[in-house]
């Protein structure tokens, strides 16, 4: 579940923030992609060959929870 939260800025730092962000969208210098893989270990598992048993096992137990509340 998401939570929208809002905040108040004084004029000039909501400027600046807006200004920032633009520079990161329209920034000329090529993203690595692959800074995202080998961040960490699956432990062994296989999402790949394993995802059916794996979204199975989440709604059983989505449905044992949804039962005692």
């Amino acid at each position: 579940m998401m939570a929208r939260t809002q905040i108040a800025l004084e004029n000039e730092l909501q400027r600046r923030a807006h200004q920032g962000a633009d520079e990161l969208v329209h920034s000329e210098a090529p993203v690595d992609i692959t800074r995202i893989f080998d961040l960490g270990s699956s432990g062994g598992s296989n999402i790949a060959r394993d995802k059916d048993s794996m979204i199975a096992e989440a709604f059983q137990y989505a449905r044992r929870n949804s039962r005692r509340g």
